[in-house]
């Protein structure tokens, strides 16, 4: 019985803020979210420690990254592209 593995994993989109340890950038994904009394729109930022194998990421680039198994103690996700 052959298993076909069709897991979705989540994917995200964001701006590169760091490179400075070794295999890992750190991603800032910014969100928009409505103030459910005020109704006013404020946008949200959260960081998150990527797995980036080659290295080829630079400081203010934008990449997709997706989840993944943990790494370390703060590294869930891998590098799936960069976009610009």
């Amino acid at each position: 019985m052959e298993q076909t593995n069709n897991v979705q994993h989540r994917r995200f989109e964001g701006e590169v803020t760091s490179t400075k340890e070794h295999k890992t950038i750190h991603v800032l994904v910014k969100s928009i979210k409505n103030h459910p009394k005020y109704k006013k729109n404020y946008v949200v930022g959260k960081k998150f420690a990527v797995h980036d194998e080659t290295g080829r990421a630079k400081v203010g680039n934008v990449v997709v990254f997706e989840e993944c198994r943990p790494l370390s103690k703060t590294k869930r996700w891998t590098l799936v592209s960069i976009l610009k």
